[in-house]
């Protein structure tokens, strides 16, 4: 015979006295409802499907931050004792004032970030995943997100071109989480003993070589790991921004007379600051050479590998020893979303050597065989996989593989145009999404330069209308711009061109009339 619940709490030790025994409030209830989350969650969708319908031209409202500090207390309840009462008004403003502050990343007019406007479909899968919330390091906790984590690792090494029997994929939160993770995997192969005497057992200075335009993820890396700047070797690069393997071994060498041992280098596919595509397979021969782990940081470029027009950027890949990859840059996800791959599995786990029994099981099983969480620092780890392999499911490679290619002939065209403009200088040949320039008249010297630039990208972004970047490049000021909207044409580079130009020429009249006043002052 079944026992009742009745019964079976009746057999429990009773509560001390003092402690409630009540149910549950009504307000405490009525705050997890399913239908005032179905409510809720209409309104909030509705006022996103016109955000997302917005195509106007438009940057960055950038407040004061007294003056939003101001707004979003006043929306804060004052209630301090019990459950507040709903306000549905209080949640649609509050979802207002995060679309209204934040960078309108589906907008022509934003061109200054490496996130991207997400896939639409994305955004509601990671709706689903923050109400069923499955922690996904462990499969138990999240069944569908490890199996679909396993699944877009199968369908991406397909173009990575590891053996698929070896290679080992795990998802993290961001691209300078995964390059620190594989620069530990690195280093305890390397140094196998380091892990549990320290680096004073290590014979010499342990060293990893970066190029001068490693992302700063990489080098804040080697502080964290004891490794230290001054066993950072940097490797120097082109007018592009690439590595020069010519020169990288001679630094390299004498980074050895030094009592260095570099046991990793880390190249980029796509830099940050000028999209620069390192030369992989020149690379790996010199990495095969002196023995190094050969990393790359692909966080923004790994993506091209799904064109077929722009994967040779990343000839070589398949020599690599590991790979980071950020599917919420150019696979346009949300953040964060970060793919790290291993070209050997076995070193994906040397990274962390730890054991826990209540997370950790000694004997593992088909189950267990999912878990990721002996090879990622999370053990609590959002399911960032699912809208990526939701949006796969549903629509194919093709879609991100046509965007990429709209967003790199979008900026091929910015180039051209921004090259055409006489007072305009071009930084680079863009290799991806990535443009840098300078607005540049005849007869300014370098320090007029440097102020102008950042002056001109200062104006615009408080204008409202566009939203760029900027970048130093040999110690002088660039504009930047990074294409991620496949809506940008040129009608809308030759705005951006046009405000530019309008911009600088504002400032330098105001620059030339407040010297003439100088003068004109110091003379009398």
């Amino acid at each position: 015979m079944t026992s009742s619940l009745s019964d079976v709490q009746s057999s429990f030790p009773k509560p001390a006295t003092g402690e409630s025994t009540q149910p549950p409030t009504p307000a405490l209830t009525a705050a997890f409802d399913p239908g005032r989350f179905h409510d809720g969650a209409a309104d909030i969708v509705s006022r996103l499907t016109t955000y997302l319908g917005d195509r106007s031209v438009r940057g960055l409202d950038l407040q004061h931050p007294e003056t939003l500090l101001k707004a979003a207390r006043e929306l804060m309840t004052l209630e301090r004792q019990g459950i507040a009462d709903f306000d549905a008004d209080r949640v649609n403003q509050i979802v207002d004032l995060y679309t209204e502050t934040g960078i309108p990343v589906h907008s022509p007019g934003y061109m200054g970030r490496q996130f991207s406007g997400v896939v639409p479909l994305a955004s509601l899968m990671d709706l689903v995943g923050s109400v069923v919330n499955q922690p996904s390091s462990f499969y138990e906790a999240g069944q569908l997100p490890n199996v679909a984590e396993r699944l877009m690792a199968e369908e991406l090494n397909r173009f990575i071109g590891w053996d698929r029997d070896r290679f080992a994929m795990v998802t993290t939160s961001g691209g300078s989480l995964a390059n620190m993770t594989a620069l530990l995997a690195a280093r305890n192969r390397a140094f196998p003993q380091i892990w549990t005497a320290g680096a004073d057992s290590t014979p010499g200075r342990p060293a990893i070589a970066v190029s001068e335009e490693a992302h700063y993820s990489v080098t804040r890396a080697a502080g964290v790991l004891g490794i230290g700047e001054r066993q950072i070797i940097r490797l120097p690069v082109d007018r592009a921004g690439r590595i020069r393997p010519d020169l990288a071994a001679p630094v390299l060498d004498e980074a050895h007379r030094r009592g260095l041992r570099p046991f990793c280098l880390v190249a980029s596919a796509g830099t940050t600051s000028m999209g620069a595509f390192d030369p992989l397979e020149e690379l790996a021969a010199l990495a095969r050479r002196y023995g190094l782990w050969l990393h790359v940081d692909g966080a923004h470029g790994a993506s091209l590998l799904l064109s077929d027009r722009h994967r040779h950027r990343l000839r070589g890949i398949e020599q690599a020893d590991s790979l980071t990859w950020d599917a919420h840059k150019m696979l346009f996800m949300p953040a964060p979303c970060t793919l790290l791959f291993y070209r050997d599995k076995a070193a994906a786990r040397g990274a962390f050597r730890q054991r826990a029994s209540y997370v950790f099981d000694d004997e593992p099983d088909v189950y267990s065989a999912y878990d990721s969480a002996d090879k990622n620092f999370e053990c609590t780890k959002r399911p960032m996989i699912m809208p990526l392999w939701t949006v796969w499911s549903v629509y194919g490679p093709a879609l991100f593989a046509q965007k990429i290619d709209r967003l790199c002939a979008v900026t091929r065209q910015a180039h051209e145009m921004v090259a055409a403009e006489p007072d305009f200088a071009v930084a680079h040949e863009p290799e991806s999404n990535i443009l840098c320039f300078r607005y540049r008249p005849d007869g300014l010297d370098p320090a007029t330069v440097h102020r102008l630039q950042l002056e001109i990208r200062n104006r615009i972004r408080d204008g409202g209308r566009f939203f760029i970047s900027k970048v130093d490049i040999d110690g002088t000021a660039a504009l930047r711009v990074v294409v991620m909207n496949h809506l940008i044409n040129a009608d809308h580079l030759a705005m951006l061109i046009t405000e530019i130009r309008d911009i600088g020429q504002r400032v330098l009249r105001a620059s030339a009339t407040a010297r003439h006043d100088q003068r004109k002052g110091s003379h009398s």
